[in-house]
């Protein structure tokens, strides 16, 4: 159930390619994200929050998967600061990035308005290369 401090987007762009194909383009990150992602877990660990997947969950980048079907793939995790999934769903020619993110409390809500401007470089930056190699496909 979504509730008032959620945080709920979705983008999408043009693209034939299944669910799997284009989830693992969306979340293989580039350079200067994963470079983001290591120093959030140096500055997050002192905290206690997550930064490994537990071991022997199936993941999709680096994060747990927790459904798939045909047209839909959603990853993501709870964690003591918030809940997080993001969902890349494949129908009518166009892959579609939806995230739901649930802060538990104001230091979920900081840690999320501190992440929110990566966050939109990085979709977007995954949709960029989910038509890049649907064009690359296209050829």
């Amino acid at each position: 159930m979504v509730e008032g401090s959620d945080f709920l987007d979705c983008y999408s762009a043009a693209s034939k390619l299944p669910v799997r194909a284009a989830a693992e383009i969306a979340m293989t990150f580039p350079l200067w994200a994963a470079w983001l992602l290591k120093l959030r877990n140096l500055i997050v660990a002192p905290l206690g929050l997550a930064s490994t997947v537990p071991e022997g969950e199936e993941t999709i980048g680096i994060f747990p998967i927790v459904s798939e079907s045909q047209t839909e793939l959603v990853a993501g995790f709870d964690d003591s600061h918030l809940d997080f999934r993001i969902s890349i769903l494949t129908e009518a020619g166009r892959t579609y990035l939806a995230t739901w993110v649930h802060p538990h409390h104001i230091g979920g809500r900081l840690y999320l308005a501190a992440v929110m401007p990566f966050h939109i470089l990085i979709v977007r930056n995954a949709l960029h290369r989910l038509v890049l190699t649907e064009d690359a496909y296209a050829r």
